[in-house]
């Protein structure tokens, strides 16, 4: 069976906030903003110059032996780092001083200063470094819901997976892979919750995943200064290149009681959607109250609810065919 074929995510050079609202973001595609005015972060971010200005701050960090992190199995474990050393392990492809191996990969997602309560913002955490970067104006202010610093060792990957918000990607330094599918292939990417148990996407266990070359891979390269929209329950998975630096800017797209108040990450499920899903699991648990053959055709009356009532028309070039064929693993996010 054939690989997917890639779909080049489409790059729009010097866009700006008006094409970005009025033409790229109504399209809930993914798009890669080339041009934009980052600051001087593109410039001023060298290891040393990170080090000196993030200076000690601890930092909390994923470690692995192997560079292909994955979270459902977590073959990585937490360590903490002063910032500064962090990053000079990061950039190092061998490591005199280490955790678990010479050649152990890292991974920095910030974090507020209450992690249970405080969304991450790159200008309370590393206040010194937010100076340089611009936050892009692509959206409302009172909109904005955090900026994740992030930075990893080259040749990280991480776990596909999708979040609830709109959100811009701006690679500082470095370049990326990004391999993007649409919200319309979930049900060909194994979910477990709001990732994908195909952890190698590149060469995938088809033994295991057969639906999975049903959906379709859209991939971008992002060099340093580009800006990538990833629209809310786009599902991502990103690949350094190089050792690099990046920031990711959420902002809420829906209205903002939609969301889950206590959710500092922006990754829980809008508040609507929860309730569904519990109210799905509570109608499946009746159904276990009749035969086999009774659930079975029930259980389908109830597919066929569901196409009818929520399944959206696609675009023309993600058209598949209207028979929906439902991989053996359903497609759950864990109440």
């Amino acid at each position: 069976m054939a690989l997917q074929e890639k779909i080049p995510v489409p790059v729009f050079s010097e866009a700006g906030r008006e094409e970005f609202v009025r033409d790229i973001c109504p399209q809930r595609r993914p798009a890669v903003l080339r041009g934009a005015s980052l600051g001087p972060c593109l410039h001023k971010w060298t290891v040393d110059y990170l080090g000196q200005k993030g200076g000690d701050k601890e930092v909390k960090i994923h470690v692995s032996t192997v560079p292909q992190m994955d979270f459902l199995h977590k073959n990585f474990v937490y360590k903490t780092l002063p910032f500064n050393e962090f990053v000079k392990r990061a950039s190092e492809k061998k490591h005199s001083d280490f955790f678990l191996s010479e050649d152990e990969s890292y991974y920095l997602r910030s974090l507020g200063e209450d992690v249970r309560k405080e969304p991450a913002d790159l200008s309370k955490q590393f206040p010194d470094l937010a100076k340089d970067f611009h936050m892009p104006d692509f959206f409302e202010p009172d909109r904005f819901f955090s900026s994740v610093f992030r930075i990893s060792s080259r040749g990280l990957q991480l776990w596909t997976h999708y979040d609830v918000m709109d959100n811009l990607l701006a690679q500082v330094t470095g370049t990326k892979r990004v391999v993007l599918y649409s919200p319309q292939d979930a049900l060909h990417l194994y979910l477990s919750g709001d990732k994908s148990e195909v952890l190698d996407i590149d060469a995938p266990d088809l033994k295991r995943f057969p639906e999975f070359v049903k959906a379709k891979r859209y991939e971008c390269v992002l060099e340093p200064g580009d800006l990538l929209f990833i629209p809310a329950l786009w599902f991502h998975n990103t690949l350094a290149l190089q050792f690099g630096v990046g920031v990711n800017v959420f902002w809420r797209h829906l209205p903002a009681d939609s969301y889950d108040k206590k959710d500092p990450y922006g990754n829980k499920d809008p508040v609507a959607a929860t309730r569904a899903l519990q109210a799905l699991e509570r109608a499946l648990h009746t159904l276990d109250e009749l035969p086999d053959d009774y659930r079975d055709f029930y259980g389908r009356r109830m597919i066929q609810r569901i196409q009818t009532r929520t399944f959206c028309h696609r675009n023309a070039d993600t058209q598949q065919d209207s028979e929906t064929t439902l991989p053996s693993r359903p497609f759950t996010k864990p109440g």
